[in-house]
């Protein structure tokens, strides 16, 4: 448990450097026909901006974990654009396929913002992730590389499906371990879309039972979650196991798909 609670204080630290960007997000989000597929790993800084956008826009999307040493979908990525480099975004309702960051981050603005155009503060990242890249230091480089006892383990026959948010300390721990052990996921934005919803779904800024915007995301989202909104939530379609805590998340993971498995 004390290993656990270093990696979640990592975690909370690692959302600190980047200045709590990934938190919040738009309560009506324009979710594309075709679900968005993303070639990255959890530890990658240029990637990390991505999913930042993502969750400011509220998208759900495909993540198709690419670590270093990871051998499927990094091969499966290199046959589709012709080169490893990450992030890599496949977008089947415009035909496009991008791996510049920024690239990616201007097009997924273009086509699921509500203006149509990049905000000033996403339009110019510096060329070095300083911020994104400290995070990743502080996070002990989590969600870099894959693990090897797992190089020849077949792929789940359906994609895990995982709530969060990008700056989400605890799903952050979750995707890394997702990362490290090349498992396909659809990751499902439950961004903050109000003051009322900021804070852990124990403490949260407006006391009392927790009522969602209505008509927002977290509406629908609350209905597959029950009484409350708690990320990270994973639910393994192949086993059908739900779980809500990290730390539950991280050991089922290890046992059915990880050393053990």
């Amino acid at each position: 448990m004390l290993k656990h609670q270093i990696k979640v204080a990592q975690s909370l630290l690692s959302s600190l450097a980047a200045g709590g960007r990934g938190t919040s997000g738009t309560p009506h989000p324009i979710q594309p026909d075709k679900i968005l597929k993303l070639y990255e790993f959890e530890g990658s800084p240029f990637c990390r901006r991505v999913r930042e956008v993502l969750t400011t826009l509220n998208i759900d999307y495909e993540v198709y974990p690419c670590p270093k040493g990871g051998q499927r979908y990094r091969n499966e990525m290199k046959k589709l654009g012709g080169k490893t480099q990450f992030p890599f975004l496949v977008d089947d309702n415009t035909g496009d396929q991008l791996y510049e960051s920024q690239q990616i981050i201007h097009h997924l603005f273009k086509h699921y913002g509500h203006s149509g155009k990049t905000p000033k503060k996403y339009s110019h990242y510096p060329k070095i992730p300083v911020a994104a890249l400290a995070g990743t230091i502080i996070n002990g480089a989590r969600g870099v590389w894959v693990n090897q006892a797992i190089l020849q383990r077949e792929a789940p026959q359906q994609l895990l499906e995982l709530w969060g948010f990008e700056a989400s300390p605890f799903t952050r721990i979750v995707r890394a371990e997702l990362t490290e052990l090349e498992l396909p996921y659809t990751f499902h934005n439950a961004a903050k879309e109000r003051w009322q919803d900021q804070g852990p779904a124990v403490l949260r800024l407006k006391p009392g039972k927790y009522t969602p915007l209505a008509g927002g995301k977290r509406e629908q989202v609350l209905k597959v979650m029950g009484d409350n909104i708690q990320v990270p939530y994973l639910v393994d379609p192949n086993t059908g196991v739900k779980l809500f805590e990290s730390a539950e998340i991280v050991k089922y993971l290890k046992q059915q798909y990880g050393l053990t498995a």
